[in-house]
């Protein structure tokens, strides 16, 4: 289900110069990083590259809704991580992406864990905007 314009809480902006192999910066200044190809890619890594970015983004979002369902199910996350891997490579399209995410959740059991992430899954808007369209694994 999709927000509409009124209901935006907030709308972060960036803006790319040179794709894969330049600058990427927030119009508020907050972020302004050199991104290159990694060196798996043929680039020299020098800099970061957008799955970096992208991996970054999907675990601190995925925490957050690990932390609301959490609270709903009165589970103690703290301590907890998380983390995104994001892969990238060749389909049938040209390029794709692939996700696992794996957390770390020391105060519950596992079967605990495992049902709080499925629900994070549920809720997270990084999943939602993503569901149908690439892989992500739970671990």
């Amino acid at each position: 289900m999709s927000i509409q314009q009124s209901d935006v809480l907030y709308t972060a902006v960036a803006t790319a110069e040179n794709g894969r192999d330049g600058r990427v910066a927030t119009d508020d200044g907050k972020l302004d990083v050199v991104v290159n190809p990694p060196v798996e890619m043929g680039g020299s890594g020098a800099g970061t590259n957008p799955e970096q970015l992208f991996a970054a983004g999907y675990s601190a979002c995925f925490q957050g809704a690990l932390g609301v369902v959490a609270r709903q199910e009165g589970a103690d996350v703290s301590g907890a991580t998380v983390t995104a891997k994001v892969g990238i490579g060749k389909n049938d399209d040209g390029f794709g992406l692939i996700v696992e995410i794996s957390a770390n959740i020391p105060n519950v059991d596992a079967e605990t864990a495992a049902s709080l992430l499925k629900k994070a899954h549920e809720v997270c808007p990084y999943t939602k905007a993503t569901r149908g369209n690439i892989t992500v694994t739970l671990v």
